[in-house]
């Protein structure tokens, strides 16, 4: 009798596997844990701006708070939407099969969000430009009709303008992206229209930015060297352009750049990055997201206060025996003391405002 023999053909077949199916999986895990805690930190972050601005802030004027509430509804597409259906898509669907229409329509989810968030950065910086200097004609200028309409170009031209990447048959083809685990438009199929689509959203966005923020930050510190002459700084005064308005610039095009750069490499070669590095670029413009809750929020002392006082709030209607051990102050008492601070400190303070620059208004 002949001893059994292992055959290593049926137990371990792995000759048919493919190479690179088993490194995707591998790698799958990892993509879609840093995906769902990205997703985390920018809802989580952006609902608690909303806990803040839908009501009053000292030192922010209506106009302001219209633009910020856009950014914060833009942003938390991010979380809401991009991520959820991405997800969703690289869950359901067969890396074998080609594209389909629900490819298409997330594609064209994704790049609407991505572009009104843009737009919106955009809108912000010109009414931040045109606050600091003209603001005897900022009331004339920025009505609240054309606030409103600012707003609405922002979110309604971008899917006016995406608008054939959301047709399975339409000018350019889209492909589920198991590098990224993105619905992409394959670029490299209409390059005119890729090009055009750069040059209508992030060029024009990126020139009104840098020139706004720069001319801005340009007339802060010619004023602060001409406090600092007459010696009638505050010190504390001293670096609030820089403090504010170049994280914003550097984040924007931390966040923004590689993932344009990388789309007009696809569309002019027809190659793709690497595997790592395009999943990087695809979802860096996420992040900027959750950036966009601490330079243009938390860094300002107004929301912050503001923040701790809606904290105290819902402490005392939800847990009013915790919230008097923790030693919060009833709701009439720190309405009181928030309505004094701010009266106190209404012009102070709005020198830490990102967006109505109020000190910045007297350095034009």
């Amino acid at each position: 009798m002949h001893p059994p023999t292992l055959n290593l053909s049926d137990d371990f077949n792995l000759s048919n596997v493919d190479p690179q199916r088993l490194r995707e999986l591998s790698y799958r895990d990892v993509k879609v844990s840093i995906i769902i805690v990205l997703g985390v930190m920018i809802t989580l972050g952006n609902i608690a701006v909303l806990l803040v601005i839908t009501s009053s802030v000292a030192g922010w004027s209506k106009n302001s708070r219209y633009f910020l509430l856009s950014l914060t509804a833009a942003d938390s597409a991010f979380g809401l939407l991009v991520m959820p259906l991405n997800l969703w898509v690289s869950l359901l669907k067969d890396y074998t099969e080609g594209p389909d229409a629900l490819c298409h329509v997330v594609a064209f989810c994704n790049a609407t969000v991505y572009s009104t968030c843009m737009y919106t950065l955009a809108t912000i910086s010109l009414e931040r430009y045109i606050a600091v200097f003209y603001p005897l004609q900022y009331s004339s200028l920025m009505t609240r009709k054309r606030t409103l309409l600012l707003i609405a170009f922002a979110w309604c031209f971008p899917p006016f303008l995406l608008s054939p990447i959301s047709f399975p048959d339409g000018i350019i083809e889209v492909h589920f992206s198991t590098a990224s685990l993105v619905c992409n438009p394959s670029y490299s199929t209409n390059v005119g229209y890729t090009l055009s689509l750069t040059g209508f959203i992030f060029f024009p966005c990126s020139i009104i930015m840098t020139y706004a923020n720069l001319r801005v930050w340009c007339a802060a510190k010619r004023q602060r060297l001409k406090l600092r002459k007459y010696d009638c700084a505050h010190r504390r005064r001293h670096n609030v352009a820089s403090r504010v308005l170049v994280p914003v610039m550097a984040a924007y095009y931390t966040c923004w750049t590689p993932c344009m750069a990388a789309m007009i490499y696809n569309a002019v070669s027809g190659n793709s990055v690497p595997e790592w590095i395009e999943f990087v670029v695809v979802w860096l413009p996420t992040s900027n997201g959750f950036l966009n809750c601490i330079f243009y929020f938390w860094i300002n002392r107004n929301f912050r206060r503001k923040f701790h006082l809606v904290l105290q709030r819902l402490s005392l209607a939800l847990c009013p025996g915790l919230a008097s051990s923790l030693g919060c102050c009833s709701t009439s008492k720190t309405q009181f003391v928030s309505g004094i601070l701010d009266n106190n400190n209404s012009v102070h303070e709005r020198s830490s405002s990102v967006s109505s620059n109020c000190t910045l208004l007297s350095l034009a």
